[in-house]
């Protein structure tokens, strides 16, 4: 896969958070960042058929960049819309049942300069109507130019899990990068956690 197609992969996996479910999404950005693509393309495809998440036409020529077969039958089920609504409303004030994100704020802090990351923050997600998924924390990774964002999201989410059992809500993005609303959203009310 060259670099081209490889960032139109991520490119549509950041277009679709907050569209997908989190651990969906998830699944495809690990099978991409290990080089498994026919395993991604079909994940990625059936899932978004499946729950009846649409996609733009822009979203959809992203996607026939790098799908093995551009007119695939599976792509032509997913639903074409004009808009998509962000379905999550973000707050840096959480409410006061939300669960101690102290542990995962040091690790994820102590692994972001290993993925590129310059800085490291945290929101509260609410869903609002229609949303896939419910309220968590969301981390929001900023890393430098060049950074394989796949891989970054992959290693960290993995990491949080392997030391806390924790499976909250991670998104990788190139610092000064124009951002899709979901990340946008997240970053406008995020608290910045590392560095202090």
């Amino acid at each position: 896969m060259d670099v081209q197609t490889y960032a139109s992969v991520s490119a549509v996996c950041a277009r679709l958070a907050g569209r997908l479910s989190d651990d969906t999404l998830g699944t495809v950005r690990e099978h991409y960042a290990a080089g498994e693509w026919d395993l991604a393309d079909g994940t990625l495809l059936l899932n978004l058929a499946y729950a009846g998440v649409g996609i733009t036409l822009e979203e959809r020529d992203l996607i026939r960049l790098f799908l093995g077969d551009p007119d695939s039958p599976d792509l032509l089920a997913v639903p074409v819309v004009d808009t998509v609504p962000l379905r999550y409303a973000f707050t840096a004030i959480p409410p006061a049942d939300a669960p101690d994100p102290s542990k995962a704020d040091i690790v994820l802090a102590t692994d972001a300069p290993r993925h590129g990351g310059k800085r490291l923050r945290r929101v509260w997600r609410e869903p609002l109507a229609g949303a896939p998924d419910g309220a968590t924390w969301v981390y929001v990774l900023q890393v430098a130019a060049g950074t394989d964002e796949l891989k970054a999201y992959s290693g960290l989410s993995s990491r949080l899990w392997v030391a806390l059992q924790a499976k909250w809500g991670l998104e990788v993005v190139v610092e000064g990068s124009l951002l899709p609303p979901y990340q946008a959203a997240a970053l406008t009310a995020a608290h910045q956690i590392w560095p202090s």
